[in-house]
């Protein structure tokens, strides 16, 4: 009883930590094809509970089932399989070159290879997305040159952003893909206000807003709902729960909400959870939500549930915060292994072919990341000139600018 009345402080803590035996036995999996498809117009009281069920279309045995199934055919799914296979090699080809000092910074998308490939195929061009770090197969899925994404890593001299970006933070208009901030957060309401001004011109391109896990716990997120709600906004609002937030497990930031689609609920959002391993169940909420923005019905928040199986980035040990058998405990599996079985149980794909296709991948980024080294890397070659420190802000340049770029011999 000497306790009576004492307050205690809580912190959220992980289920295990290094050395401990990986459990995940708090995330409750739907069977798949079990939860049902809304219509588009759906009153989003009426779907509260999918924000804490995971729509899911590929069950163990490699099969398409359920009401979210169907949408693609053959082909599509093989496209995709190969974006991911792509995504993947390139990442492996990257990170190898950060560690051969070719570049300050990377990283990777493994495990969540999916969530990015398989949402930039629900899209139309002219549609914006305001990504993260993490989200390079929206440029891959698009047929983004390789070579120019390496050329920015690397800020070379063919750099199109002329080094004046951190590695790895692209930036390309013509595929709606937003200039990526070191800021975490601010790209959120920027989608948002961006897909309001879509609105307002009686356009008819959306916005897709990104975010991680973690990064739900700043302001920019609960403004981003805020708005969105009550301007009706035409974007969707993705939130990559990969588990992990740096070495900060997903607890803390959720808090008490259960999920992270639960905080959608509180705005009157339409609030899903998706299995981020299995491309058909992201392309299918994708496409639902994209078209319900498209129908002027507003936003949609859907939470992708899936793994970050390599490290934060390149200046990160998981080992340091996570059992390292982890990522293979991880009840959703592999999405690159589970599209490939999907594929041939459809009869369209075999080991022999993925193999050969992992072979031909290797081979073209290799041969890219052969071209970019021919225009520099980060510590030999081309690189941007000083000249550009002072261009491309000012429709004008200043007088201190031009007496500073004079001062610079440039």
């Amino acid at each position: 009883m000497a306790d009576a009345g004492m307050l205690r402080f809580h912190v959220p803590e992980p289920e295990v930590r290094p050395g401990g035996t990986p459990d995940f036995s708090n995330v409750t999996i739907a069977e798949a094809g079990s939860v049902p498809r809304p219509d588009i117009d759906v009153d989003p009281r009426t779907i509260r509970d999918m924000a804490f069920s995971i729509i899911r279309v590929l069950n163990r045995n490699g099969e398409a089932v359920g009401p979210w199934a169907g949408l693609l055919s053959s082909e599509e799914l093989l496209e995709g399989l190969r974006n991911m296979m792509t995504l993947r090699t390139f990442d492996a080809r990257m990170q190898m070159a950060q560690r051969q000092g070719k570049t300050s910074f990377y990283m990777q998308h493994l495990g969540e290879e999916a969530v990015s490939c398989a949402f930039r195929k629900a899209l139309a061009p002219g549609d914006m997305n305001f990504p993260t770090y993490r989200q390079a197969g929206l440029l891959i899925a698009d047929g983004y040159p390789m070579v120019t994404m390496m050329n920015q890593i690397y800020s070379n001299e063919a750099d199109p952003l002329k080094g004046r970006q951190l590695p790895i933070m692209y930036s390309s208009k013509e595929h709606g893909f937003f200039s990526i901030s070191g800021n975490l957060a601010t790209q959120y309401i920027q989608a948002v206000g961006w897909a309001m001004a879509s609105a307002i011109s009686n356009d008819s391109r959306i916005a897709a807003a990104w975010i991680g896990d973690g990064s739900t716990a700043e302001s920019d997120f609960h403004s981003a709902l805020v708005f969105a709600s009550t301007y009706k906004a035409p974007v969707v609002l993705n939130v990559v729960n990969n588990q992990w937030a740096i070495s900060t497990f997903q607890g803390i930031a959720r808090g008490g909400s259960g999920t992270f689609a639960a905080r959608g609920l509180g705005f009157g959002i339409p609030s899903l959870r998706v299995d981020g391993n299995d491309y058909l169940a992201v392309h299918a909420v994708a496409k639902w939500a994209a078209t319900r923005a498209r129908d002027n019905l507003g936003p949609t928040l859907v939470e992708y549930v899936t793994y970050r199986a390599g490290a934060h980035s390149s200046s990160d040990d998981p080992s340091a915060y996570r059992p390292k058998t982890e990522s293979d405990a991880w009840p959703l599996g592999d999405p690159v292994v589970r599209l490939k079985n999907h594929l041939i149980k459809l009869g369209v794909w075999s080991d022999e072919r993925h193999a050969q296709a992992e072979a031909e991948i290797l081979d073209t980024v290799i041969a890219a990341q052969k071209e970019a080294e021919s225009h520099g890397t980060l510590h030999a070659g081309g690189k941007p000139s000083t000249r550009e420190m002072f261009e491309g802000v000012f429709a004008e340049m200043p007088p201190h600018l031009r007496r500073q770029r004079q001062q610079a011999g440039v």
